[in-house]
Order: structure tokens, then sequence, then C-alpha cells
């Protein structure tokens, strides 16, 4: 059995608005391998969202135990919480979240500004390897607005390796890029899974993203709905083979 990177027991989280309270997570229990590729659906409401916010060590639950790695999250002050984000947890945001007048490599350089122990020249080396690893070695000098939103998304996805964590964690990483351009992004995705062995856990409302992963768990209402083994998982290579290549425009 592989090791558990994630475990998740009777997560619940409430809100409280005004005199009303408001249920978020009703009780959400799963786990996550090493190596595993998980993708979270669930429409507006589910509690995706509030799930990923802890998942990212960004909230905490009002009960319920998460653990990350071995570390129980709970129990963290706001300072150890920071550090295990930084330490533990790649994020790829829908929005890409680049600086704008920053080359692609200080945008993946940045996270390891935080760690002290790290050498300009160290720092630099693992920037270009994480551009390398998603097939951007050309581009490193080049500005977001020099690239087109599948690069800006793969930058995004280089800086979120750089610091070689335990987990990717990607919100809608594919929701503002069109069709082909996802399939290259998930085709990426599952070349790191594979290949590199890492860790994903990808949240998504679309079905079609959904099936390039090994494992769905869907939510509705705060609680886990189904969670399923995708026993027919597509390769998003294979997919985009398919797919006419058109004139860029």
């Amino acid at each position: 059995m592989p090791d558990k990177i994630l475990e998740i027991r009777n997560i619940k989280r409430e809100f409280h608005m005004g005199t009303e309270i408001v249920r978020a997570l009703k009780g959400v229990t799963f786990d996550v391998a090493a190596g595993e590729f998980l993708t979270i659906m669930g429409s507006s409401g589910s509690g995706k969202t509030t799930l990923l916010n802890i998942l990212g060590c960004l909230d905490k639950p009002t009960a319920g135990e998460y653990i990350l790695d071995g570390t129980g999250v709970g129990k963290l002050s706001r300072n150890e919480l920071a550090k295990l984000r930084n330490h533990k947890i790649g994020f790829v945001f829908q929005a890409y979240n680049l600086l704008p007048r920053t080359s692609a490599l200080e945008n993946v350089e940045l996270p390891l500004f935080y760690n002290s122990s790290i050498s300009a020249r160290e720092r630099k080396q693992k920037a270009i390897k994480a551009l390398e690893a998603v097939k951007l070695a050309d581009r490193l000098d080049h500005t977001p607005s020099q690239l087109s939103g599948g690069q800006q998304q793969r930058v995004a996805i280089a800086r979120a390796l750089v610091n070689e964590p335990v987990m990717i964690l990607a919100d809608e990483a594919t929701g503002n890029l069109d069709s082909r351009t996802s399939y290259e992004i998930m085709a990426l995705m599952q070349e790191l899974n594979q290949q590199e062995g890492k860790t994903i856990v990808f949240v998504t409302h679309e079905p079609d993203i959904a099936a390039f992963s090994g494992r769905t768990v869907m939510l509705k209402d705060g609680k886990v709905l189904k969670d399923t083994v995708n026993e027919a998982k597509k390769s998003a290579k294979d997919v985009l083979a398919s797919i006419p290549v058109t004139d860029d425009y």
C-alpha cells in the first residue's frame, strides 16, 4: 500500500453568517495515496472551494482531522501553516497569478525566495529545471504578455513544481483555456503524474477533464456523493492527437 499523502477524516466546516450557521462541509472523509492523480468535482455550492482552501492550508476545518504528509494540520499556528504550505504544496490557479512584468524564470523562482538555505545560483538552477519539465526551456526570459494562455499556465505549473512539493493542488487550472490547450495541460499533468510520480489533486467542474485522472471524488451539499476509480481513464495525449490541427489565430 503506497504512503498516504492526504488523510481527511470527517471534515466539517461551518460559517456564521449573522444569526445563521452555514454548513459548507458536513463530514468529508477520503485519502490520497502518494503518486495518485485525483480529481474533486462538484457544482456550485457543493463545498469544493471550501475543501480546496482546507487542503491548501488556507483555512482550518471546524471539526475533523486533516493530515498532510504525516503532519496533523489542525493544531498548527499561522506561521507553521504558511511554512507547510510553502514546502509541501504546489498551487496552480485558474488565473495563473503570474507577475506581469517579470520573466518566466523569475516567476518560477518566487517560492524559493522564502527558503534562506537556497543560494541565488541554486534558485536559478531549480527554476530552469522546473521550466524544462514543462517544456518551456526556450521561454525563460519571456514575460507573461509574451506567452500564450497555455504557456502562462505551464509557467504556473513550473512554479508549483520548483519547491518539489509532496502534492500539486490545482484549482480549475484549465478553466481559462480553450479545449485544445486544456488537453495539452492535462497531457502535461498526466506526464508529471505517470513519469515523475507527482501526486496531483485537481479541482474541476468539467467531467471531460476529470476523465484524465485515476479517481474522482464527487461532492454534493458538503458531503462525498461518490468516490470512484476511473476504470476508463483517458489519455490526454491520445485525445490531442485526434483533434485536427488548425491555423493559430
